[in-house]
């Protein structure tokens, strides 16, 4: 044991003395288990030591207030980890309930940042991400304990690697991806906290730096006037006989960077730089406290939540204002109760704490953190895609959530960007198969229409099952949830193999007649994404498996190599704009990888994804490693480029009834695109009111034409909207 810490009296210190005796036998362990030689078969060169790291993990789970069962688990599982200690010695001396919590942890290991991989079509892949993420959801469900002290260990992890860049790689994105979401569904505000600030130093330094510069800047400063603050509103709360404890709320330097990237503002915008947090006995003083605070400074608009009334999704329970304090700063003030304060900071933990004086209580926090759980493996069985799991675990981590009430005033909470569908499908299945129409507010809406926090929202159902198969398509916007998605796809998967193949060729064929491709080898196609023939790929398409629109982007890849550079919008740390030229065109459809974020000047190569587009990753990113072995035949060069935009040029026929406003609505319709119009020609013959257009564009790539084309096609009286090939525009 390290010397000069009596390390018994400081773990056992909050556990009753007859129940201590386990702790002191896994501290005896502990010690014997490191003095064992390591076995030759495993490679332990990035190994630090057993034991400190081992009481490192008790400490936190002591912080976390666990039970003793928990905390000697944890002492145990490096050493059971590293095979110094082996499952059968730990039931024999520890008994069952320690045993199991070490085998749950031990399944853990093997997760990953499965919750973080790029989508890959690999035989197998899917199925083994979904089999993991699950396998370590079920353990949490049957005993939470065991994702506490995962949770611990991977704390401990991430504060170990600040030397090691190989290590600190891996493990940041793992932090970041799987465990900063468990935390925080978990409500252990305590550890996500750390978890975030860690990954995104090791993430983003540069940017992490820059925000600690200006935080310590300030520091000496801001100090001085919370403790003014503090003293001010002391005295407030003290006349009215409100017994507080005020403490200044520390700013995290990852939800600083979140709140700037989210609204689009600067440092100096960021409305809780200042901020105290008052403790108050009671939900009641809760609410006279933010009427002393309303009453002494003024309340800044829009900066109010009452997260007493209406909880986050993860139950964290508190009231936050923001005002403009003395000096005229900005200040920002949550108020909460002790019990809240401690359910905020340890979440599920504090079903521990609370036990042994309110049973009911207890029960009824442990319930509600895991809830969500249980519910996300109802979705899982039901639907057998990973995706619902993933989305559930990240489920409100950026607090990018809308609130909407149903008819009946129930409050639903949906994903940022939801539609109506995506709200069909979270009441029932069934309904959103069913979903013909929408009313908002008492208004019809497009079923494409993007909900708003206090919408009223009416479903309007048919009497038959019959979603559409362009709700799959990203570009429109009909669904954003992954529930939403994967129960349309299976919908169409149930359908029968030939109209699927039916469906899947008239959907490629009138995409690629509309982009006036006609010469397109289906054969190549088919095996380029990986199909093995083109009935399949056609079927693939008609279930939904596969977008047209991807396999438009993958066969964009197969036509004329003038048609090859098309430059795309990346966006560097700063947020200044660069330009990334990919082969194809793909700049509608590409997308910087948020594992390893690259910026303008990286060394970096394009990965074309199903129905993403291609994922652009910086060339020593892990992740890309793995990409290139699972599928080199989807690898494509990219490059950055800071010249001019150079668009691929087209013309493009649309064939309308006439009618006034006609071309104005086509110019809006391009307006809401990065197409830009270079001329257009319109002619109209009189004796059957039929116009034609002929518009000029510089557009992005087929894909983006596809989209354009498309929008253009819904307008009222647009009969057709097709490209014209280039030997009919030149006549």
């Amino acid at each position: 044991m390290p010397r000069g810490v009596d390390w018994y009296a400081r773990l056992s210190a909050p556990f009753p003395e007859s129940a201590r005796e386990p702790l002191r036998a896994a501290l005896d362990t502990l010690s014997l288990a490191a003095e064992r030689p390591r076995s030759d078969e495993l490679d332990w060169a990035l190994d630090t030591d057993v034991i400190e790291d081992s009481l490192d993990i008790g400490l936190i789970l002591l912080e976390l207030k666990t039970d003793l069962p928990t905390l000697i688990a944890g002492l145990l599982y490096r050493s059971a980890r590293e095979q110094r200690l082996s499952i059968e010695a730990i039931r024999r001396h520890f008994g069952d309930e320690i045993s199991a919590l070490v085998v749950g942890v031990l399944k853990m290991a093997d997760v990953g940042d499965v919750a973080n991989l790029e989508s890959v079509p690999v035989l197998g892949q899917a199925q083994s991400a979904s089999d993991n993420l699950r396998q370590m959801l079920v353990a949490i469900v049957d005993d939470v304990r065991v994702a506490l002290i995962k949770l611990a260990e991977r704390t401990c992890a991430i504060r170990l690697v600040k030397d090691d860049p190989v290590r600190r790689e891996r493990i940041s994105r793992e932090v970041s991806g799987l465990y900063v979401p468990l935390a925080h569904r978990l409500g252990i505000g305590q550890l996500k906290w750390e978890l975030e600030d860690l990954s995104f130093r090791y993430t983003d330094p540069s940017v992490y730096k820059r925000i600690a510069k200006l935080l310590d800047g300030k520091r000496i400063e801001r100090d001085r006037y919370i403790k003014r603050v503090s003293l001010t509103v002391t005295r407030a709360l003290k006349a009215e006989g409100v017994n507080s404890e005020i403490s200044g709320r520390a700013k995290h330097i990852y939800s600083i960077w979140r709140k700037m990237q989210r609204k689009g503002i600067g440092f100096s915008q960021v409305h809780d730089i200042r901020a105290i947090r008052i403790l108050v006995p009671s939900v009641h003083d809760c609410y006279t406290t933010l009427g002393i605070i309303h009453g002494l400074w003024r309340t800044i608009p829009n900066e109010f939540d009452d997260y007493i009334a209406n909880p986050k999704a993860n139950g964290y329970r508190s009231l936050h204002t923001a005002v403009i304090g003395p000096e005229g700063k900005v200040l920002e003030v949550q108020v909460r109760t002790p019990e809240m304060h401690d359910e905020a900071e340890l979440g599920v933990c504090a079903h521990w704490r609370y036990k042994q004086s309110d049973r009911n209580r207890a029960a009824s926090v442990y319930d509600e953190k895991i809830e969500w759980l249980r519910q996300a493996l109802r979705w899982q069985d039901e639907t057998g895609d990973v995706e619902s799991l993933r989305e559930s675990l990240h489920f409100d981590v950026d607090y990018d959530r809308v609130f909407v009430f149903t008819p009946k005033g129930d409050i639903v909470n949906l994903s940022q960007g939801a539609t109506p569908i995506d709200l069909a499908y979270h009441v029932h299945t069934e309904i959103g198969h069913r979903c013909r129409g929408a009313r908002v507010n008492g208004s019809l809406v497009p079923l494409n229409t993007r909900l708003q926090t206090g919408d009223r929202v009416q479903i309007i159902t048919g009497d038959t099952l019959a979603p559409k198969r362009e709700w799959l398509r990203e570009e429109s916007g009909w669904v954003v949830t992954s529930r939403a998605r994967t129960q349309i796809l299976n919908w169409f998967k149930s359908r029968a193999r030939e109209e699927n193949i039916d469906a899947g060729r008239h959907l490629l064929e009138k995409a690629f007649k509309r982009l006036a491709m006609t010469s397109l080898d289906y054969a190549r196609l088919a095996r380029k994404v990986q199909c093995a023939s083109v009935e399949d790929m056609f079927a693939s398409i008609g279930s939904g498996e596969l977008a047209a629109q991807g396999v438009v982007a993958i066969g964009e890849t197969l036509v004329s190599p003038r048609q090859l550079e098309a430059p795309v919008q990346g966006r560097n740390e700063s947020g200044i704009t660069s330009r990334l030229s990919s082969w194809a065109g793909h700049r509608g459809r590409i997308h910087c990888a948020g594992c390893c974020n690259p910026v303008d000047g990286d060394r970096v190569g394009g990965f074309v994804t199903r129905a993403r587009g291609v994922s652009v990753h910086r060339l020593d990113c892990s992740r890309w490693l793995k990409l290139i072995e699972m599928a080199p035949d989807r690898v494509v060069e990219v490059r950055w480029e800071s010249g001019a935009i150079a668009g691929l040029d087209v013309t493009i026929e649309i064939l309308a009834y006439d009618r006034r406003g006609l071309l104005r609505d086509v110019t809006d319709a391009l307006s809401q695109t990065s197409a830009n119009m270079i001329s257009v020609n319109t002619q109209t013959d009189r004796r059957t009111q039929m116009a034609t257009l002929r518009l000029f564009l510089e557009v992005n790539g087929l894909v983006e034409l596809d989209a354009v084309l498309e929008r253009i096609a819904k307008l009222p009286n647009v009969i057709s909207a097709e490209r014209i090939p280039e030997e009919m525009s030149d006549e």
